[in-house]
């Protein structure tokens, strides 16, 4: 009998994932600390200078953030792991870079994780089963690794896109640049150019949490309550937090399928509007033969 992956994988110090620690955790933790600092000493300090709407501008970035980290696990999901279109080489590197701005990790690994949990979806052996526990389920299975898992190669069918290849290749240093030396080199020219770092420090702290609150939606509204009875209200609330992945049953169903809700209707595209960005994208070309489950098309 196949063990499920919460009992087989020790808890242990030595397969503890520090880099997925820090994304799920340390690097939400550090920019909300960030947030509330910036707003608390704009407050308290007469000497600098806090506009009222600077709040609703960080709750604007905080929607384009989660927006925007959608737009990269759309086409990676939809796309690069079920195979419901091609990718050409411009859809290719805009996905790659809002999967880094995601935090996501390697393709590779992405592909290979989901594709366990669809040939187990709810059994033993599915890397993150809610039925065995609901908390390994949402981050358990990201913070304890099997070496097994990561020494996987890189899906076959993903060998011959370019862009995929060289940024699973360079994935840290590309971070490292996204994550460090452009938000260092933003402060700089603002300070150089005599801006305001609290603003500057407030939208920078307003991206990481956006990015945070679509990482937990993704991996707790989609792994942990996408499989579980939800009402109708929490699946649509979930959807716009993660661009329509969240409605899972239909996905299951139907996983060759560039849209997850109708094609038609105002609200279906809004709700899914992973699926409508990827029909933007076949319009301007970056997208080819999308594959459409029949109930949606």
């Amino acid at each position: 009998m196949t063990l499920p992956r919460s009992l087989a994988i020790p808890k242990t110090w030595k397969n503890f994932n520090y880099a997925s620690f820090f994304s799920a955790f340390g690097y939400p933790a550090l920019g909300l600390a960030l947030f509330i600092t910036m707003i608390v000493l704009g407050l308290a300090l007469t000497q600098l200078t806090f506009h009222w709407w600077y709040i609703p501008l960080a709750v604007a970035v905080i929607g384009a953030s989660i927006f925007v980290c959608n737009a990269g696990i759309g086409p990676l999901h939809r796309i690069l792991q079920h195979r419901a279109g091609e990718l050409a080489m411009p859809g290719q590197i805009v996905t790659m870079i809002n999967l880094v701005i995601a935090m996501q990790g390697n393709v590779k690994d992405w592909v290979n994780y989901h594709s366990q949990h669809h040939r187990f979806s709810d059994k033993p052996g599915d890397p993150h089963n809610p039925f065995e526990s609901k908390r390994w389920a949402w981050v358990g299975w990201i913070l304890w690794r099997d070496k097994k898992d990561t020494q996987r190669p890189l899906a076959m069918w993903l060998k011959n896109q370019p862009a995929v290849v060289w940024m699973d290749r360079f994935y840290n240093e590309i971070s490292l640049v996204v994550h460090l030396v452009i938000p260092a080199a933003i402060y700089l020219v603002v300070w150089a150019a005599g801006g305001s770092l609290l603003l500057t420090a407030l939208i920078h702290a307003s991206v990481v949490i956006g990015r945070a609150i679509q990482f937990h939606a993704t991996v707790y509204g989609i792994n942990v309550l996408g499989h579980l009875k939800t009402p109708l209200w929490a699946d649509h609330v979930i959807g716009l937090l993660t661009g329509g992945e969240a409605f899972h049953d239909h996905h299951h169903d139907q996983p060759v399928s560039a849209l997850h809700r109708p094609r038609r209707g105002l609200w279906n595209r809004i709700v899914d509007y992973n699926g409508t960005i990827l029909l933007a994208m076949e319009k301007i070309g970056w997208v080819r033969n999308l594959k459409i489950a029949p109930q949606f098309a």
